[in-house]
């Protein structure tokens, strides 16, 4: 199993770099080291077995650079050896102990291993592995390294044999090597030089990077702490430690005034959170706010983009934000430099320049060895001549020199390497992994127009490497921090010190074949940050807790501490359960069943513990309504088995000590009606209630002539007492005369109101399954027969209210319109609807066109004819219980029963200059002929004063005229879609009448290929025998193109995917115009092509997954 890397060569060409795990016929199941005492092994059954041996032993070293960190076991890379004795007689895997790089144990993993050579016969080999974390539990962690495996020579002098890996270690993979390293009988043979005394010696060399998913405390090793990955924000990641460590600006940033900012939306006030706590935390930084603040959606977090467009987004975005604030300018001081492009006439003394400020400075890298080679081709000169020759205004035509100098080069210096290419082949980007070199010390000198005051001698502070290809990959930035040559590498949450070499020169980039195991697959340098020798103590400076404004530090902390309490409750959110209580205020003005509706009340919310008793949440609630917990009592609300939310008893004597959790029945959230003393009834206490005898019934007073219920509030009655004796309270309630004589009903569930007619007998009587929280309906008697009134009694209310339905009408001609909503009955019919809401909207009905909302997605459907014969219910049927109810509506210009037997028809409009089409929405008859579309064209279009007056219909497909149809052709047999479509335009006056030696020829632009058509195409008369020379006057005056750029044109008629090249002087013959035979059963029809340069705009080549970086707060 090969690793993707050039091996050196070996004795035995059989040898196999793999993982253990992968091996045929080895199954790790244990592993045993060595204690000191006898080695240890295994076989395939996992039982441990004594190996034939000594004790191994084990050695190890580091480098100098490593031997500088504060923790001996987080150095990055180590030399270790393991000496195996009695090797021959080696039948087992074996572990050396283990040497501790990046805080991770790696060990050495030698076994003997056999294999089916060409010849069938088996081969003993000897298995060289490394293995890292091996007897780690965890499935998240990570880390990647190279390694030389060796094989040490027993004789002074000889060389060992040794060979390379590059591998992501991690618990599936956690070890990496050769399972045929050397044959066997090789390492036997003593004239080889490995073996003395059946002892051999095995070295590893191990260089890792900072591991992921386990315990690595970046602050400890580094001093720095990361930035935690969203899921695609590498790029973002490592820019924006690169601008934390640019501390000038990092300065300004604390000082932008951001007092007044909306927290979750300023990309200031969310850029100095992330800044102070990358400052002051000991552990990785979340982003989320900041790509919040910068208006992302959850999806823009999981999406890669190009990190040079997102610095120079986010500079410019700060720009803005500083203007006119203390840090106004901090941007263009700190990063703009000035270039000057010139022209300048070689045989005449005229120079015309521009001079132009730069963020960042693109260079070219292909075909480059270095930086300076780069800057050289910046620069280099351009002679404008022959075609290309520049136009020096009254000088005419001139050879000259074009070119850009360098004016001036910024403190902070971004130079983007163009590793992303167009590639015109593949039609896409593709990335150039070429080996490019840049120094550690820079000197631009010699690319500025003059000297500086200072000179251009850059100290390189960061390189942002990219892994990966076009379509993805990952960006690590290298910094360093203080200038002073002390390298670390940020890997989004992990940061690591590393050497001056592997910040630099690993990632000159390169390809494999021809360069050391240091150049990894696709990773090289994409981006470097050059700060001028002579401002950076300026751009450096250290930045203390004091250069913060302690208003934002103050703000930031009481954000936290915020954050602190939310992230308690979250964790604790478990023990508590919430009440909504709901007072009898709330049910005034219900114009519905029950008492009040869920969904508009305002509850009273309190967070009570589960294990709360009663007694302890009417104390809570008593201290917070101030009211003595005497005077208030608690009715649970319940769903009846009629879907009415009704009152139900809460037996205080039994339940007061219970726990609300038990009480509540787990139910979260617990909705309550809490009862209180009347505020003027003076009385000290709720009266008694006997759960035995007592009922609680509720009433509301209906009102005939305004349509309207009126909450009268509620009483506990005996249930033994007749409905007789509620008349006068309930006439007193509802401020009637006395003795008004009442009709009462029972609302039990929607649409089933009963009246109540034997009033001199008990409740327990008369009321269907009495109940507390029963509601009573009354209204006066005598208006019950009132045939003036549109609904006399509360059950046709009732009724009327059970149909109603809230709907939002929407403007189908404005994407994002909110519409009004209006509350209509389902019962209503196609006109009843369209008159309310021709009266909501100031028109006539017959001027509206209505359409159903789809129900797969938000947008209008199928239009609603206006001879539709159902209800309003049938057009909302699709719609989901609780999704809003929608109906798209157009104003038109004529009725709709005129409409309705016409056929939309969408089309273009030329002009006679043939510059700008304007599309037409006309409505002719359905059953009409190309005739009647003309007709109706004509009342839109202006005319020109010179035409014909007459139109004519083309087709066109692919920005070809195919058809020109005639006038009598019926509309249906036209259809739309695909590739074609149709346009209107006047027919020259020139082109009528046509002669016998005269036709009419499409013509359509093209750019090299013949499929590569273009822009409006056009009919051309052409007369047999007139010279084309003619022919190329009239169109390039038709198409009013001047000389300098028509004389570009090339014509070509084209036939059958060919096309033939004309001359000037070429006579025209009509019969390379007529259609042409072929095999298909339609003649191919040929055309004049126009071939020429397509100066329209070309589309953005986005890749599919990709758009473009937008910060948009």
């Amino acid at each position: 199993m090969n690793n993707h890397i050039t091996e050196p060569p070996t004795p035995d060409k059989d040898l196999e770099l793999m993982d253990t795990q992968e091996a045929i016929g080895i199954t790790r199941s244990k592993e045993v080291e060595d204690g000191g005492g006898d080695g240890g092994g295994f076989e395939e059954t996992g039982e441990e077995e004594q190996m034939n041996g000594d004790a191994q032993e084990v050695s190890s070293s580091t480098t100098q650079h490593d031997t500088e960190m504060e923790d001996d076991d987080a150095r990055s890379e180590s030399t270790f050896t393991f000496k195996v004795h009695n090797f021959s007689k080696l039948k087992d895997t074996v572990l050396s102990n283990p040497c501790y790089v990046r805080n991770l144990p790696w060990k050495i993993m030698v076994m003997p291993r056999t294999n089916q050579s060409q010849d069938r016969q088996p081969q003993r080999s000897l298995g060289f592995f490394l293995q890292c974390n091996g007897e780690s539990e965890s499935a998240s962690w990570s880390c990647n390294a190279v390694a030389e495996l060796r094989l040490l020579s027993v004789r002074e002098g000889q060389e060992p044999f040794l060979r390379k890996i590059q591998h992501l270690f991690y618990s599936k993979e956690n070890d990496w090597g050769f399972s045929h390293f050397m044959a066997w009988n090789e390492v036997l043979e003593p004239e080889k030089g490995y073996i003395k005394d059946d002892t051999i010696t095995l070295e590893v060399w191990v260089s890792a990077d900072a591991p992921h998913g386990v315990s690595w405390d970046s602050k400890k090793h580094t001093g720095y702490v990361g930035l935690k990955n969203q899921g695609a924000t590498c790029y973002m990641n490592s820019l924006l430690q690169v601008l934390y460590f640019t501390n000038q600006l990092r300065t300004a940033v604390y000082k932008m005034p951001t007092e007044s900012d909306d927290s979750t939306k300023s990309v200031a006030l969310a850029l100095q959170r992330v800044f102070h706590e990358l400052q002051t935390s000991d552990k990785p930084v979340g982003t989320k706010k900041l790509t919040k603040s910068f208006g992302w959606e959850t999806l823009d977090s999981f999406m890669q983009h190009d990190a040079q467009e997102f610095l120079r987004v986010l500079l410019d975005k700060l720009e803005t934000k500083m203007k006119g604030t203390c840090v106004e300018g901090m941007i263009p001081k700190l990063f703009e430099g000035k270039t000057i492009s010139y022209c300048r006439c070689k045989h005449v003394d005229y120079t015309s320049s521009r001079t132009e400020t730069f963020y960042d400075i693109q260079l070219n890298i292909k075909g480059k060895k270095n930086i300076y080679e780069s800057f050289k081709d910046y620069i280099t000169v351009e002679t404008l001549e022959g075609d290309n020759k520049y136009d020096a205004g009254e000088h005419g035509l001139q050879e000259a020199e074009k070119g850009v100098i360098f004016q001036t080069f910024p403190p902070v210096l971004h130079l983007h390497l163009m590793r992303f290419q167009y590639d015109p082949i593949t039609d896409s980007n593709v990335k150039i992994n070429d080996r490019y070199e840049f120094p550690e010390r820079l000197n631009l000198d010699q690319f500025l127009q003059k000297a500086d005051t200072t000179p251009a001698t850059y100290v390189l502070h960061a390189v942002l490497v990219h892994s990966g290809d076009n379509h993805g990959g990952h960006y690590v930035v290298f910094i360093n921090p203080r200038g002073d040559g002390k390298w670390c590498k940020f890997d989004d949450d992990v940061v690591s010190r590393c050497s001056k070499q592997e910040a630099i020169d690993h990632n000159f980039g390169g390809h494999e074949d021809d360069v050391n195991l240091t150049v990894k697959h696709c990773t090289n340098a994409y981006m470097l940050v050059y700060i001028r020798e002579a401002s950076l103590r300026t751009v450096l400076q250290e930045v203390t807790e004091d250069d913060i404004p302690q208003e934002l530090i103050d703000r930031l902390l009481e954000e936290k501490r915020i954050e602190t309490i939310r992230r308690k409750e979250r964790s604790e959110a478990h023990l508590y359960m919430c009440v909504q209580v709901v007072l009898e205020d709330a049910f005034s003005g219900h114009q519905g069943n029950d008492l009040y509706d869920p969904d508009k009340v305002n509850f009273r919310i309190f967070k009570v513990k589960k294990s709360a008793t009663l007694q302890e949440f009417l104390e809570q609630v008593s201290e917070s309504l101030k009211y003595p917990v005497e005077q208030i009592r608690p009715w649970p609300l319940n769903l009846r088995t009629n879907q009415t939310n009704r009152p139900t008893l809460l037996d205080l004597d039994t339940d007061l000590n219970k726990q609300l959790i038990e009480i509540s029945e787990n139910i979260n959230p617990w909705t309550l009606f809490m009862e209180t003393v009347p505020p003027d009834s003076g009385l000290k206490a709720l009266p008694t209630f006997d759960k035995d005898s007592d009922v609680l019934l509720f009433f509301k007073f209906y009102d005939p002539r305004h349509k309207r219920l009126h909450y009268c509030g509620h009483h506990y009655m005996p249930i033994s007492s007749k409905l007789l004796e509620l008349v006068p309270l309930l006439n007193d309630r509802a401020g009637l005369p006395a003795g008004t004589e009442l009709a009462l009903f029972e609302e039990i569930k929607p649409n089933l109101v009963e009246r109540l007619t034997d009033l001199d007998r008990p409740l327990e009587k008369v009321l269907d399954e009495l109940m507390d929280g029963d509601i009573i309906v009354f209204q006066r008697a005598d208006l019950l027969e009132d045939l003036s009134l549109e609904l006399p009694s509360c059950r046709d209310f009732f009724r009327d209210l059970f149909y109603r339905v809230e709907v939002t009408f929407c403007d189908k001609s404005v994407a994002t319109d909110p519409g009004f909503s209006m509350e209509l009955s389902q019962r209503m019919n196609y006109d009843q609807m369209a008159r309310a809401v021709a009266h909501r909207l100031g028109t006539d009905p017959y001027l509206l066109q209505f359409f159903r909302a789809q129900t797969y997605r938000d947008g209008p459907g199928n239009a609603v004819r206006c001879t539709y014969e159902g209800t309003l219910k049938e057009m909302l049927v699709c719609m989901k219980p609780r999704q809003a109810k929608k109906i798209y509506y157009q104003q038109l210009s004529i009725r709709i029963n005129e409409l309705e037997n016409k056929r939309q028809f969408k089309c273009t409009w030329v002009g006679e200059r043939l510059k700008e089409e304007q599309e037409l929405v006309l409505y002719p008859n359905k059953n009409g002929t190309v005739a009647d579309l003309l007709h109706e064209a004509k009342k839109q279009v202006t005319l020109s004063e010179n035409g014909s007056g007459k139109l004519r219909l083309v087709e066109i497909s692919s920005y070809k005229v195919t058809t020109v149809h005639s006038e009598n052709v019926n509309l249906e047999a036209l259809s739309t879609g695909g590739t074609r479509s149709y346009r209107i335009e006047e027919i020259p006056a020139e082109e009528q009448p046509l002669g016998e030696d005269e036709m009419l020829i499409p013509v359509a632009h093209f750019h090299k290929e013949i499929f590569s058509t273009f822009g409006i195409p056009f009919l051309l008369k052409i007369k047999q025998g007139e010279p084309f020379s003619c022919i190329r006057e009239r169109i390039q005056k038709r198409l009013d193109v001047p000389d300098k750029e028509f004389e570009k044109y090339r014509f070509a008629i084209v036939v059958m995917g060919r096309q033939t090249y004309i001359t000037d002087d070429e006579p025209v013959n009509l019969h390379d115009f007529k259609p042409h035979p072929n095999q298909s059963s339609i003649p191919a029809k040929p055309w004049l092509g126009l071939e020429h340069v397509n100066k329209a705009p070309k589309r953005s080549r986005y890749n599919y997954l990709e758009k473009a970086i937008k910060i948009y707060n």
